[in-house]
């Protein structure tokens, strides 16, 4: 697929459906982007699609299907736009580019080749309890041990995370802004044998039945 060249191209890039619940719309709104009049469109489509895909079929469709609606906050940047949020726009909350590339901004690969993907997550479920004084703990261990994912990084306003796929990768960091501040896991620590306690309250997994999606012909 081209960068879209006009209105109508851009249209149809943001219909591209990534997962049952997804379209690529839903990834490429940007506050920074809009207030300051800069575009937020992938310069290499086919390769933004294709990560977004991995990521909403792999880790956002099962959050769906467990807590309901969640909430999309930033998800795709152009590298332009990034860089912009890294280096101009204050306060600053993008890192650079190369560190970026494989994470929001889709359609780069990382320095190891690796296709990824990255977007920032809140589950209304959860922010509610975390609001009311629930560790966000419980959630980050429910995710390590039911979702493949390449890193999260757990933010204090309403328990949004930042959850990334990525190509060969997986459950490789949970980290956290929020307190306690740090890193709950990384490559050689062991998870909490007791982990599981936390989040006995939890939905089932993958447990809600939306209707299914006809396929044939209705007649």
């Amino acid at each position: 697929m081209r960068r879209p060249g006009s209105y109508t191209g851009l249209e149809e890039l943001g219909r591209q459906r990534l997962s049952r619940y997804f379209e690529m719309r839903n990834f490429m709104h940007s506050e920074i982007g809009n207030f300051f009049e800069i575009s937020n469109y992938p310069d290499d489509p086919d390769l933004a699609l294709a990560a977004g895909r991995k990521l909403a079929e792999n880790l956002l469709d099962p959050l769906v299907e467990t807590f309901g609606p969640i909430d999309i906050r930033s998800g795709y940047r152009n590298p332009v736009m990034n860089h912009f949020g890294a280096t101009r726009a204050k306060p600053q909350k993008c890192a650079r580019n190369e560190a970026n590339y494989a994470h929001h901004i889709w359609d780069k690969r990382d320095g190891k080749g690796r296709m990824g993907a990255c977007v920032t997550v809140g589950i209304p479920w959860f922010a509610a309890q975390y609001n009311a004084g629930r560790d966000w703990r419980d959630l980050a261990w429910w995710l390590f041990d039911h979702l493949d994912f390449q890193e999260i990084y757990v933010f204090p306003k309403n328990a949004a995370f930042n959850l990334t796929w990525r190509e060969d990768a997986r459950r490789q960091r949970i980290l956290s802004y929020a307190r306690p501040k740090g890193t709950l896991m990384k490559p050689g620590m062991m998870p909490d044998p007791d982990r599981s306690r936390r989040y006995r309250d939890f939905p089932p997994f993958r447990g809600i039945a939306y209707p299914e999606i006809p396929t044939g012909d209705p007649t």
